[in-house]
Formats: structure tokens, C-alpha cells, sequence
């Protein structure tokens, strides 16, 4: 299975500490071991933390209820955006390149001091983070910091030391990738898996490079030594990483997405090749959708904003649309191969939806492209941007992208990591099973309530949306169905969390038995092996009712789209 690299004998004489894996029969280095729990437990505090703040933030915003005074708003939103968009999803995508680099190439981990530096680094910047926001009053700037606002130098601090701290991260994945070609563990290409989170690696280096160019100078401008600091120079670099850091999510969460359906179900993918290449047009066209916050900035042309935000952009979202129809076509093969074949969607039926990854996958897939791909395009697009992009409509965007898609599917992968790299049996069984459901629905009122608040005139980040007294009336709705769908969301949270604690700080360790959670005792790994070619090609297996989705998606997305122009041309509506 192209997934997995071939499980080989350790290299001869070697001293490296290893352990075989009874259920994915892969090597397992240790110091992989604990790099990934270390990783994956930090960004279980954040999170909480982060979901802390979101709750707060949420029953602010929500005007009824009006919580916390506007300081109070405006430093956890700095928190939140620190947390949930930086601090939760990189530990874990971390752990994730740990895991991609040795573990599915049955490789050991080449530079284990190197990263264990860059684990440190992580951790001490993002507690500090924590603490300046929290106790210093004068570093209420947002996650996004825009200069001249000014913060505490020890804030620009902790943004180096982690980002600093993830780029040694980085550089250890590749370490490993070349170390274990030049040993054997893999020959040709890299597994699809690992190729799509190598994606996510070369986009967080240049990401990062991008946020030192923006966050080093406000370091030196924060203590006086550089006593000026352009605010478009800051602009232009720190969206160079800000929305390219949401990418590198991006790249992670399919490959987490592959991951999770050959894992549920026992899927080969359609075609590699065709994977692969939507993988590259991420690398060369995904980062281009940051022009959209740039469009008011004086200092790029029109033709630069033009292109940016119109054709070159579309290539990206053209891999986005390739995966959408690989991954539920590969899906519904594999399960037409194990007989659900009755009907155009008989498959889906009998998909295994109490199984807590399989529901993460799709739920991740539809938020992420229903809600987040569809509204992203559309805001990408410059004449609609202009509108859309300081109301609520742009948070709805991205907390139906990164907050509902990426962070389920990594939800969803974490129950499998717990008992396979934890070496702990998943507790709570049937909160599991319903986790995924409660939050991904309550993330789905989330943004759809910000979405539709925005298309109201909502600003975003705005601690009281009555002072301008032009908000009309049917707002308190589209609010309170942000707030309801907020609790709904901090719920789920709230038993994921939950659910990781119990299961790893009770009972013994012991090796796993078994690869599903809940839903039957076969090995879907090993099942994908024994997937054939004559079962891929068969008549009866092909994905029809992938293809129906993929066009109902089609439109829904012109609908949506051509919605947005009908109201831009309402707005410019001359009598």
C-alpha cells in the first residue's frame, strides 16, 4: 500500500531504541515516541486554554449577553487568535512530522536532540505568549500585532522563540526523510501520506522565514533600537505568514484526511499521481490567497491585488477540488468493494459513522469545503473582498476552515494516536463516538451565524456592534445562533479534552489490539493491502455517487458565488 512505507529489518548493529507496532506492524522509534506525545500534549493544553477564551469571547460578542468588559474582550481575543490559530494546530502538526518522517517509513529519528531543542523552544515561547498577554495590559494588539500598535518586547519574543522553535522542527523532518532514503526505508516516492505532510513542510518553511522578516524588526522597533517601523513593510511580511501558516494547515489536514480513510475504512487512493499533483499546486499557488488582506494597502499595484486574488489563486483551489473528489471516490470503492453496492449512495450508508475518525473525516471535509471553500473563494475575490472582509464574515470563513476542518480531523486522528503511540486504551468510548458530532455541528452554527451577522454589517473584532446605532434588529438572531453554536462547540471541546486526559492519566500501558475504536475488530490498513486492481476497476465499484456530490458541491458553490455578486451590484444600485 502506497500509504505505508515496507516494513524492513532495523539497520544492522544499530543502537537506536525501537518497538513493534502489533496492529500497524510499523517500527515505532522511541524518541519518535516521546517527541509526539510531547507534542500532542501541548497542544491539548493549548487548546484548552484557547477554548477558554473562546467561550468568553463568544458570550461577548453575542450582544444579549454582553459578558466581559471591552480590555478583557480584546486581550483573550489576542490569546485566542495565539492559541487555536498558532499554538494548538503547529504543536500538533509537529507531532504529526515526527510521526510522517520515521514512523510510516519504519525510520529511525535522525536528530533527536535537535528536535527535543526545538520542542523547548515551542513550549517556552508559547507559555510566554500566555503570560504577556495576560498580565500586561499594554499588549492587547491581536494575533496579528499591526504596527504602530505596539506590545511588550517579550511578546515579540515569544513569537520568535516558537517560531524559531517549529523551523528546527521542520528541518528535523527532512533530516529524517533523507536519512531514511539513504538507509533503504523507502524506494521511489515518498507515501502519499508523508509526500502531502513533506506539502506542509515546505510551506511552513517559507512561512516562517516570511513571519521572522515581519516579527524580528518589531522586536528591535519594540525595544528602541530601530526606531521606525513602516506599517506596510509589517503588513506584506506578516501576511506572508499568517495566511500562508493556515496552508501549511491545509497541506496537514488532508494528508491527516488520507490518513483517517485508509485507517476507518481500508482505502487505496484513485490515483496517486492525480493526489500528488494537487499536492504541488498547493506549493507553487496556495499562498497567493494572502492578497486579500492586502487590498487597501497603498504600496502594491492594482495588477499585482488583480492576479493574486483572481486566476493564480484559482489553481490552488483547483488542488483543494481534486482531493475533494479523490478521497470520497476512494472511500466509496472501498467500501463497494466490501459489498455495499445497492443504490447510488448504499456505501454511505453503510459507512462506519459511529467510528469516531470516519465521522471526523467527513464532517472535517464538509466544513472545510462547504462552508470554508466555498466562502473563502468568494472573499478572495477583490471587488467582494472590499465588503466582506472587516465584518463577521471573514471569522466565519476561517472557523469553518481551521477551526471546524483542521481542527476535527486532527481531533479525530488523536483517538487513534492514544492507544498507538500513548500505548493507553481510549476511555470514554461512546463520548467519543458522539465528540465529533456535538462540536462539528456546533462549529457549524458558529460560522454560519458569524456569516450571516457579517452579511448584516457585524464588524469583526468589534467589542459592541450598537454604538453606530445601524444594525438592524434581525442581528440579535444571527448572534444568538453564534452563541448557541459556540457553547455547542466549547462543548465538544470540552469531552475531547476530557476524553485525551482520562485516557492517557488512567490505567496501564499496553501495546493496542486493535485499530478501530468501535466498530468491528478487522485491520483496515491491512484490508487496503488486499484491495486489488481488478476491484478498483470494476464497474460496479466505480464512484458514482462521489461524482453526484462533487456536482452538487458545483452548485452550490456558482449559487453562493453568484449570490455574492447579485448583492455587491445591490450595493452599487444607482436610481
Amino acid at each position: 500500500m502506497a500509504s505505508l512505507a515496507p516494513t524492513t529489518p532495523w539497520t544492522a548493529g544499530a543502537k537506536d531504541d525501537y518497538r513493534d507496532c502489533p496492529v500497524t506492524t510499523l517500527k515505532v522509534d522511541m524518541h519518535t515516541e516521546r517527541l509526539i506525545i510531547a507534542n500532542a500534549v501541548m497542544a491539548v493544553v493549548t487548546l484548552a486554554l484557547g477554548g477558554i477564551a473562546a467561550l468568553l469571547i463568544a458570550l461577548t460578542r453575542w450582544q444579549a449577553i454582553h459578558l466581559l468588559p471591552a480590555v478583557w474582550f480584546y486581550r483573550l481575543l489576542t490569546l485566542h487568535g495565539i492559541d487555536m490559530l498558532i499554538a494548538w494546530i503547529v504543536f500538533f502538526e509537529m507531532a504529526g512530522l515526527h510521526f510522517g518522517s520515521t514512523i510510516l517509513l519504519n525510520a529511525r529519528h535522525a536528530a533527536p536532540k535537535l528536535a527535543w531543542t526545538g520542542f523547548i523552544m515551542m513550549t517556552v515561547g508559547g507559555l510566554m505568549a500566555n503570560a504577556v498577554v495576560l498580565f500586561d495590559p499594554n499588549s492587547n494588539v491581536m494575533f496579528s500585532a499591526y504596527v504602530p500598535m505596539k506590545a511588550h518586547p517579550l511578546f515579540y519574543l515569544s513569537y520568535i522563540l516558537f517560531a524559531v522553535g517549529a523551523l528546527i522542527t521542520v528541518i528535523t523532518f527532512f533530516i529524517n526523510i533523507v536519512v531514511a532514503k539513504r538507509e533503504g526505508r523507502f524506494s521511489g516516492s515518498l507515501p502519499l501520506v508523508v509526500f502531502g505532510l513533506m506539502t506542509a513542510a515546505i510551506l511552513a518553511t517559507y512561512t516562517l522565514l516570511e513571519g521572522a522578516a515581519a516579527i524580528v524588526p518589531a522586536f528591535f522597533w519594540s525595544l528602541g533600537i530601530l526606531k521606525t517601523y513602516d506599517p506596510g513593510i509589517y503588513r506584506n511580511f506578516f501576511w506572508g505568514f499568517g495566511h500562508p501558516a493556515q496552508q501549511v494547515n491545509l497541506a496537514a489536514m488532508v494528508s491527516i484526511w488520507y490518513a483517517l480513510a485508509q485507517m476507518t475504512v481500508g482505502i487505496r487512493p484513485v490515483n496517486e499521481k492525480f493526489s500528488r499533483l494537487a499536492f504541488i499546486l498547493y506549493l507553487f499557488f496556495i499562498n497567493l490567497g494572502s492578497a486579500h488582506h492586502l487590498l487597501v494597502d497603498p504600496g502594491l499595484s492594482f495588477a499585482w491585488k488583480a492576479v493574486n486574488t483572481s486566476y493564480a489563486m484559482y489553481l490552488a483551489v483547483l488542488g483543494s477540488m481534486m482531493h475533494a473528489f479523490s478521497i470520497p471516490a476512494a472511500l466509496e470503492i472501498a467500501l463497494r468493494a466490501k459489498g455495499y453496492r445497492k443504490g447510488l449512495f448504499g456505501w454511505l450508508r453503510n459507512a462506519p459513522w459511529s467510528e469516531p475518525g470516519f465521522s471526523s473525516l467527513v464532517l472535517s471535509m464538509f466544513l472545510f469545503g462547504w462552508i470554508g471553500g466555498v466562502t473563502g473563494v468568494t472573499i478572495g475575490t477583490e471587488q467582494i473582498n472590499m465588503l466582506v472582509h472587516n465584518t463577521l464574515r471573514l471569522p466565519g470563513h476561517f472557523h469553518a476552515t481551521v477551526v471546524s476542518g483542521t481542527t476535527l480531523a486532527f481531533m479525530g486522528f488523536t483517538y487513534y494516536v492514544i492507544p498507538l503511540i500513548f500505548r493507553k486504551e481510549l476511555k470514554l468510548k461512546s463520548w467519543a463516538k458522539w465528540q465529533p458530532y456535538i462540536f462539528g455541528f456546533g462549529m457549524l452554527l458558529t460560522s454560519l451565524g458569524m456569516i450571516v451577522s457579517g452579511l448584516q454589517g457585524v464588524a469583526r473584532r468589534n467589542w459592541d456592534i450598537t454604538f453606530a446605532g445601524v444594525v438592524p434588529g434581525t442581528v440579535e438572531i444571527s448572534l444568538a445562533v453564534f452563541g448557541i453554536g459556540a457553547l455547542l462547540a466549547v462543548t465538544g471541546g470540552i469531552m475531547y479534552v476530557t476524553i485525551v486526559l482520562t485516557s492517557i492519566l488512567t490505567g496501564p500501558r499496553l501495546e493496542a489490539s486493535n485499530l478501530l475504536l468501535l466498530t468491528g475488530t478487522h485491520n483496515p490498513i491491512i484490508d487496503s493491502t488486499k484491495l486489488t486492481d481488478h476491484q478498483m476497476e470494476d464497474k460496479q465499484n466505480q464512484p458514482k455517487g462521489a461524482l453526484v456530490l462533487v456536482f452538487a458541491f458545483l452548485v452550490w458553490f456558482a449559487i453562493y458565488y453568484f449570490t455574492n455578486w447579485w448583492l455587491l451590484g445591490r450595493t452599487w444600485f444607482i436610481r
